[in-house]
């Protein structure tokens, strides 16, 4: 809270009011210390000084104050508005420079307008569900929008490729992949070994423990490697991108990018997006190895199964095709992840709160698209390896 305050020897230990009329000019004299302690006091005695008898104009000296804070100078600043409102005109005479400086942050039209948005929405289910739809809507164009700026820098970038920065590069490919690695590697080994020994359970009841290394390692390469490192990826880098970006914005950084004749998508973007699309799929193998590695352990120590055999059948399990297939899915999901956070981080306008806002909002969708993709692949790599087969 702002506030003017002078020694405390000079300084009376309450506040003293005194007014004089000259004519119908009535001068108010301010002394002592104004605060929000003594609040309603003050305000009440300036009221009744000023109803006491009609007033032509109005005069409020400060020259006596030896404390005011935020609150009385909008108490003071209320008063001289209810003043003018009755056609009275009313003065602050002798502010020292600090109790200008408070009057300064104080708003006359905040003090009349109501606010933007009520503090109780009374909005309908129908039209919340509208607005949302239309929020959604506009959310999409905005990321096919910058997909395709994306792009064009993409295809910029390739075209010349002396204006990438390639210490970027291999700094977020240290930072994304390197980085992540340990997290990646357990979470895989973990994943094993729980898939592993649910497996187990089951399986024991047929006698069919042979076949838990065939189901494990499929999984892992079909859809549980590239499918959990995207999300691991996603809520380290792809929140990372946003948040980098979003300060920058906030911080004016990308206007200044701008206005020295820089792309800032090719600028930021393009160095985040290489990297990530670089290191996923190298993640995903790790994840996929781990995996195995942890099946492998509930296969030698609980199966009875010698370390040769549980990986010849996981190499029976596996295809070349399912190998290539989730490298592929790995780089489009990489994609996905460092676009939305890049997209994310540029949304942001001001402060810290949209920087939080959006960061939160990069990883959340990040997660829905891998989501969504993993799904469109899923049914189109059955049909095509479903084609495959009959031609073949």
């Amino acid at each position: 809270m702002g506030m003017v305050e002078r020694s405390q020897q000079d300084c009376p230990a309450a506040y003293k009011i005194s007014s004089k009329w000259e004519d119908l000019n009535l001068f108010i004299y301010l002394a002592g210390e104004f605060g929000l302690k003594n609040l309603m006091a003050f305000t009440r005695d300036i009221k009744r000084e000023i109803s006491s008898q009609k007033a032509q104009n109005i005069t409020i000296d400060f020259s006596q104050i030896c404390y005011l804070d935020s609150a009385a100078a909008l108490a003071l600043v209320q008063i001289e508005k209810e003043a003018v409102a009755h056609n009275i005109p009313c003065r602050l005479i002798n502010l020292n420079d600090e109790a200008k400086g408070i009057f300064s942050v104080i708003h006359d039209d905040a003090l009349t307008h109501l606010p933007f948005k009520s503090e109780v929405s009374r909005e309908g289910f129908i039209r919340r569900v509208g607005q949302e739809s239309l929020d959604l809507t506009r959310d999409f164009i905005n990321f096919v929008t910058f997909i395709g700026e994306l792009l064009v820098a993409l295809y910029y970038t390739l075209r010349h490729p002396k204006t990438l920065r390639g210490k970027d590069v291999f700094f977020y490919i240290q930072r994304a992949g390197v980085d992540g690695l340990p997290i990646v590697a357990l979470i895989g080994l973990l994943m094993g070994l729980i898939m592993a020994f649910m497996s187990f359970l089951q399986f024991k009841q047929f006698g069919a423990n042979i076949y838990v290394p065939a189901l494990v390692s499929f999984a892992m390469v079909k859809e549980l490697g590239p499918l959990m490192t995207a999300i691991l990826v996603a809520g380290r880098s792809g929140s990372a991108f946003a948040a980098e970006i979003g300060t920058m914005v906030v911080n004016e950084e990308v206007d200044a990018l701008s206005t020295m004749g820089f792309d800032p998508i090719r600028f930021l973007a393009v160095p985040k997006v290489l990297a990530t699309i670089i290191v996923v799929p190298i993640l995903t193998i790790y994840a996929d190895l781990s995996g195995i590695l942890g099946g492998m352990i509930i296969g030698v120590t609980s199966l009875d199964l010698t370390v040769k055999t549980y990986i010849t059948q996981s190499i029976k399990a596996i295809e070349v095709f399912d190998v290539v297939t989730s490298l592929i899915k790995a780089a489009v999901f990489a994609g996905l992840i460092s676009a939305i956070g890049c997209q994310r981080g540029f949304q942001v306008r001001s402060g810290a709160q949209d920087v939080g806002k959006y960061t939160t909002s990069a990883v959340v969708a990040a997660i829905f698209l891998i989501v969504v993709a993993d799904s469109i692949f899923a049914i189109m790599l059955y049909y095509v390896k479903r084609y495959s087969v009959l031609t073949g």
